[in-house]
């Protein structure tokens, strides 16, 4: 159809480039989860047109969109806190756009290049296929970055329904079905046709509603009271030595009217910025306040162990009963180097501290509390679902610790609690979120924000929450089944292409 409208190719490829800048506006902050669709719609209709080369330059274009403007806030970590200017900053943000826009480049190519000439094919079995697969490719390829994975912004849409089944990639295959349904509705000439693609699209929805209102697993016992702390210490600040005994007294004093009242008191990442071993008359009286009133503290701090040199990004509980856990996705030029022999010089270039960690071993997640276990996460651990799903069943709950301050005021912070949020409905846990500059959150088994802190300010929530057992069809299988369902699509799809060939 599009080939009869004559439309110059040059607009489809501007038109691709505008929906994909479009596409952030369906997440965080803004969350406009249904503009997703007329931006798919576009990409989609574009790859049924044109040479297979020309449809690698669509997804290209719309990827650069979507991450150009969805990611654009990663130079402000390097401008400001790594000490590059502003240029290089840029540059180096825009080399990795341009690196990320190749996976929507080469969904279109392969559509174009495999299943042309069959629609239907094309966007009902194998373009949601192929686009999961690239963002399950873009999640662990080069340590991984699924960062704007098409699920997250369903999140208060139907299809957050589906995440407890298949996670955060089995949402992003339905957003892509749907789409191509309603890119049919658009390509399609015949009305029984579009009246077909119509209904198929509005059974889904509605499929979605329904599964909405499954429970997977159960609250046990009594409500808990949960504190989160956030210091709001400036970046800038922070590592400053001057500025210890003052983030140290902060900490002491927001914490200290919920001691008594509180089960629980969880403070951001690094929230002390020293290791362990320099505050030990510090953490002693803490271990001494939390034993005498029978709470546990779970903080964040840089530790060392005896006699090593290595030095690890940690999460503790002090009380009664004490744990620790290392952070084991470190992030790559933040938390270490790769190729460390080869670009070494880089630590010394970029200034930024603590940018040398040894990744933990431990198997699982988990830090254990005294009379509870929770699954933990440090930073964007958070946002690699699969990984955060090895704490259950045994974790009753979720705690992720982070420090988004390296971003600024920008969009960033917004995103990451959005997928904090998936992963609390991914597992029907609770999630306790602290930060150290915002956005803290309380969020429920269903994703739910029960009570979240401003941005910049210092803060102590308190709120109620609860323990959970049971797995979701998820938390039991992880990825695999979405996968499996990406790759049965596939094969489908191609021998339906060769048999219809052969005929």
């Amino acid at each position: 159809m599009l080939d009869k409208l004559r439309i110059p190719p040059v607009l489809l490829d501007l038109a691709t480039l505008l929906a994909g800048l479009g596409v952030p506006l369906a997440f965080a902050p803004f969350e406009h989860g249904t503009l997703v669709y007329p931006a798919l719609v576009v990409l989609l209709a574009s790859w049924q047109t044109g040479t297979p080369g020309r449809a690698f330059w669509r997804g290209y274009l719309f990827g650069f969109g979507l991450f150009g403007f969805g990611v654009y806030w990663l130079h402000i970590s390097i401008n400001l806190f790594g000490g590059v200017n502003m240029v290089l900053a840029l540059a180096a943000t825009y080399l990795l756009v341009a690196f990320l826009a190749l996976y929507p480049a080469l969904v279109g190519w392969l559509l174009r290049r495999f299943f042309s000439h069959r629609p239907a094919i094309a966007l009902l079995l194998a373009a949601p296929a192929l686009w999961v697969l690239a963002e399950w490719l873009r999640s662990w390829l080069f340590t991984g970055f699924p960062w704007l994975n098409l699920g997250y912004s369903q999140l208060d849409l139907p299809l957050a329904g589906f995440m407890p089944l298949l996670g955060v990639y089995g949402v992003s295959w339905l957003v892509v079905l749907l789409a191509g349904l309603l890119t049919l509705t658009v390509l399609r000439t015949s009305w029984q046709r579009r009246t077909a693609a119509i209904a198929a699209g509005v059974a889904l929805v509605l499929l979605a509603a329904a599964v909405n209102e499954r429970r997977w697993t159960s609250a046990q016992g009594e409500p808990l009271q949960a504190a989160l702390v956030q210091g709001a210490v400036p970046q800038a600040l922070k590592w400053k030595s001057e500025q210890l005994q003052n983030t140290m007294r902060l900490y002491r004093d927001l914490s200290a009217p919920h001691w008594q009242q509180a089960d629980l008191i969880i403070w951001p990442e690094t929230a002390i910025p020293a290791f362990a071993h320099q505050i030990d008359d510090y953490l002693e009286l803490l271990r001494e306040q939390s034993r005498v009133t029978d709470t546990p503290l779970v903080l964040g701090l840089a530790t060392r162990e005896a006699g090593q040199q290595d030095y690890h990004n940690s999460i503790l509980s002090i009380g009664h009963h004490e744990d620790v856990y290392h952070k084991r996705h470190l992030v790559p030029f933040g938390e270490y180097l790769p190729l460390k022999a080869l670009l070494d010089p880089l630590l010394s270039f970029l200034q930024i501290p603590m940018s040398d960690f040894t990744p933990g071993t431990a198997d699982r997640p988990l830090l254990e509390l005294g009379t509870l276990t929770a699954g933990v996460s440090i930073c964007y651990e958070d946002v690699f679902g699969e990984q955060v799903i090895q704490a259950l069943p045994e974790a009753g709950v979720l705690i992720n610790i982070s420090n988004d301050a390296w971003f600024g005021d920008s969009i960033a912070p917004h995103q990451h609690l959005q997928m904090a949020r998936a992963r609390a409905l991914e597992s029907g846990r609770y999630m306790l979120r602290a930060t150290n500059t915002g956005i803290s959150a309380i969020i429920d088994e269903r994703g739910r924000i029960k009570q979240r802190s401003p941005q910049f300010e210092p803060d102590a929530l308190i709120a109620e929450m609860r323990l959970f057992s049971g797995l979701t069809p998820y938390a039991r299988f992880g990825n695999g089944v979405i996968i499996i369902i990406c790759l049965l699509s596939l094969g489908v799809a191609l021998w339906l292409m060769v048999s219809g060939r052969k005929q």
